[in-house]
């Protein structure tokens, strides 16, 4: 899956529109970026940019970036409200979507050092980057300002993480690091902006004091009141959403409201907001209502609603959501057809698609045959008594029939890098040695994808033998051909990966995966039996 990090750098400009829109340009035209917003402020003299790219594209879209700003920002010339200390003051890096903080810390690093030898300034890192603890937060690092650092930075407790020890006058010096993602969250309340204030102390980590802490960690806050709305607010920043998510501070103040006696009328996300977080709350809301939600987007729709983010302005998710703000439409060329072209396809003369896409839908149909089966008979009212079971029994038939589908297209490309190896040079012994190796991993690949499409496929039988216990006889040719599929599909899987076997040299891993494909193998041979002998055996 593609990794996402979002890259949020804060640069001393914000009056100067050529400046700004260079650096937007600067980003934006960086290949693999996406600049999602641009917010400059006139009085802190300051613009903050967002923008989300994959490792290699971050550091880029920053560098280019920091470039512009090292041409067009003067800092002895700079004046703002906001605090600061370099022309590009602070630029972390946040893990959105398949991507671990280590990893983020690591590209920090990178860009740190890069600006710093390109651009020769001075750069700090902080929060998860920090390697000193004196110097970890952004207050710390940034005390006195651009003013303090010319004399603090040549002394050894302030010597640069990278780049020169010494003040740059025009530029100051820059924090990076990596750190969590952030989201400003607000929650809107028919109350004062007094009992705002109260509640946001009650839940914010700093509460009243160090001898009145709040009860959520990860929560800084206060209350206010909103004009524009006609409403007050309790506004927060949420640090760390793993530890206090969106719905945990909505649901604490539905508390402390009601206490109050003042009514919650839903709440609003400020910027852009990982779809997890999202996704947390639809869970959380599921349980707690005992709900039967699946498709992602159902999921969406019910921590919209719950969550009133509606309220006091349109949430809509292809805007707000940072994933699907960046989605690229799927590449599926095979899985995109139309069954007839699909078909047609495999009938014409081309090796690909073959055995392994085949298998791949097959199984797909298998499953779906089954996951239909099972929708069908939840929620009648005849079967109301197994409503318990018949939930249990839904996700990992509806699960594996969607994720088998990818791997129609996975199949034909799995030999992508197998073909590309075999075009290596192989004049010399290093060049042989690598073509060798590089072979050896693009057939491991190849044997990958149809173990992978077993798998997927496996993990279908257990609910499919029990839908065949209790789901609806009048689909009782449903579930049977839906087994036959899943068991056909899991053995032309299998068939794909022996094919690919015989030219492996690593023993270990053969004899490993062939265990697995042939355990994969028998076990469909026995379900399928199990669920044809269950249907055969059942009376009306």
């Amino acid at each position: 899956m593609k990794k996402i990090i979002e890259c949020v750098p804060n640069f001393s400009e914000g009056r100067n529109k050529e400046t700004i829109d260079a650096i937007a340009q600067a980003i934006g035209q960086t290949k693999g970026c996406r600049l999602l917003d641009v917010d400059p402020g006139k009085s802190t003299n300051r613009t903050v940019y967002t923008f989300v790219g994959d490792p290699e594209a971050v550091v880029q879209g920053a560098l280019n970036a920091a470039r512009v700003a090292r041409q067009k920002i003067d800092m002895t010339t700079h004046t703002g409200e906001h605090h600061r200390m370099g022309a590009m003051d602070v630029c972390p890096f946040i893990p959105v979507a398949n991507v671990t903080m280590e990893e983020c810390i690591e590209i920090s690093k990178e860009f740190g050092s890069r600006a710093a030898s390109e651009l020769g300034i001075p750069i700090y890192l902080y929060e998860a980057s920090a390697t000193l603890e004196y110097r970890k937060t952004l207050p710390q690092i940034r005390e006195g300002q651009y003013e303090g650092i010319k004399d603090r930075i040549t002394t050894k407790e302030w010597k640069p993480d990278f780049g020169p020890a010494k003040f740059v006058p025009e530029w100051g010096a820059t924090v990076t690091g990596a750190r969590f993602f952030l989201i400003a969250y607000n929650v809107n309340l028919l109350s004062t902006p007094n009992q705002a204030h109260r509640i946001a102390l009650n839940l914010r980590e700093a509460g009243r004091g160090p001898d009145e802490p709040g009860r959520l960690k990860e929560v800084k806050g206060m209350g206010w009141y909103v004009q524009d709305y006609n409403l007050a607010q309790v506004t927060v920043n949420l640090n760390n959403y793993h530890v206090t998510p969106p719905h945990v501070l909505y649901e604490e103040v539905k508390k402390d409201a009601k206490e109050l006696n003042v009514a919650v009328t839903g709440s609003e996300i400020v910027g852009v907001v990982p779809l997890e977080a999202i996704l947390m709350a639809a869970d959380y809301y599921i349980e707690k209502e005992h709900l039967f939600v699946l498709d992602e987007d159902q999921k969406v729709r019910l921590a919209i609603e719950r969550l009133g983010l509606n309220s006091v302005a349109p949430f809509n998710p292809k805007e707000k959501i940072i994933e699907y703000i960046i989605a690229q439409e799927k590449i599926e060329p095979l899985a995109g057809m139309t069954v007839r072209e699909f078909i047609q396809e495999v009938a014409s003369r081309s090796s690909a698609p073959g055995g392994g896409s085949a298998s791949a839908a097959i199984a797909a149909i298998g499953a779906g045959l089954g996951s239909m089966v099972a929708k069908l008979t939840l929620g009648v009212r005849k079967f109301e008594d197994l409503d318990a079971r018949l939930r249990r029994i839904v996700p990992p038939l509806h699960h594996a029939a969607r994720a088998l589908i990818p791997m129609i297209d996975a199949d034909t490309d799995a030999f992508n890098d197998y073909v590309q190896a075999l075009r290596l040079p192989e004049e010399t012994r290093e060049e042989k040695k690598l073509k060798f190796e590089k072979m050896q991993q693009g057939l491991k690949k190849a044997i990958d994808i149809p173990l992978t499409t077993m798998r997927l496929a496996d993990a279908a039988w257990d609910a499919m033998v029990e839908i065949a216990g209790c789901g609806n006889l009048a689909s009782k040719s449903d579930v049977q051909v839906g087994a036959k599929a899943l068991e056909t599909g899991i053995w032309g899987a299998y068939r794909n990966v022996m094919i690919n076997m015989t030219d492996i040299t690593d023993e270990t891993f053969k004899t490993k995966t062939v265990k697995l494909a042939k355990d994969m193998k028998t076990r469909a041979e026995n379900q399928c039996k199990k669920v044809l002998d269950i249907l055969e055996n059942r009376k009306e």
